[in-house]
C-alpha cells in the first residue's frame, strides 16, 4: 500500500515537472520566436517614458522662467528682457500682462494691437475694451453680435444709452430687447426701457 502511495506521488511529482518543463520550453520558443518584437517593445517603453520625464522637466524649467519674468515685472512693468521671455514661453500670457497694463493707462492702441491676439479671452476683452472707449454704438453693436461675446449684454446696454442720447428710440429699444433674460443687466434694461426710452 505504501508501495502504491510512493509510486503515485513519485508519478504526480513527475507530470508537475513535466509540465514545468514544457512551460519552459513553450516559453522560451515564443521569446526566441518573438524577441525582436519584446525588446523593440521594451525599448518603446523605455522612450516614452524618458520623453515623458524631459517634457515634464523642460515644462517646469518654463514654468520657473515665467515666474522669475513675472516678478521682475511686478518690481519693474517696463522690463523689456522679462517681457520678452514671457513672449517667447508664454503668448497668451505676454498678451494678459499687456492688456492688463493697457487697461490701467487706458492706453486704446495697445488695446487695438490687442484685438487680434491668439488668445481668445484676450483678444475678445481688448475689442470690448476698445468699443467701450469709443463710444461707438456700431463698434458695441459689432462686439455684441460676437457669439461668446464675454460682456455681450453691457455692450448692448451702452449702446442702448448711447442711441438714447441721439434722440434713436427705436435702436435703444431693440438693443435693450435682444438682452438675456438670464442676464444681471436685464433689470437694467427693463428700466431704461420703462424710465429712460420713451
Amino acid at each position: 500500500m505504501s508501495l502504491k502511495n510512493d509510486i503515485e506521488m513519485v508519478r504526480e511529482k513527475l507530470n508537475s515537472e513535466e509540465k514545468f518543463f514544457e512551460k519552459a520550453v513553450i516559453t522560451e520558443r515564443f521569446v526566441k520566436k518573438y524577441k525582436k518584437f519584446l525588446i523593440g517593445g521594451l525599448v518603446a517603453i523605455v522612450v516614452v517614458v524618458a520623453a515623458n520625464i524631459a517634457y515634464d522637466i523642460n515644462k517646469e524649467s518654463k514654468v520657473r522662467e515665467v515666474n522669475i519674468a513675472l516678478a521682475i515685472l511686478g518690481e519693474d512693468a517696463e522690463n523689456s528682457e522679462a517681457l520678452s521671455t514671457i513672449k517667447n514661453i508664454s503668448p497668451a500670457l505676454h498678451d494678459a500682462w499687456i492688456y492688463s497694463n493697457a487697461v490701467v493707462k487706458k492706453d486704446i492702441q495697445s488695446m487695438k494691437k490687442l484685438t487680434s491676439s491668439s488668445s481668445v479671452m484676450v483678444a475678445d476683452l481688448a475689442s470690448y475694451e476698445v468699443a467701450q472707449e469709443s463710444k461707438d454704438a456700431k463698434l458695441l453693436d459689432d462686439y455684441a453680435s460676437k457669439k461668446d461675446a464675454v460682456y455681450k449684454d453691457l455692450a448692448l446696454v451702452q449702446s442702448a444709452i448711447i442711441y438714447m442720447s441721439n434722440s434713436d428710440i427705436q435702436k435703444a429699444h431693440e438693443r435693450l430687447a435682444k438682452i438675456s433674460s438670464e442676464s444681471s443687466l436685464k433689470n437694467i434694461a427693463n428700466a431704461l426701457m420703462h424710465y429712460g426710452v420713451k
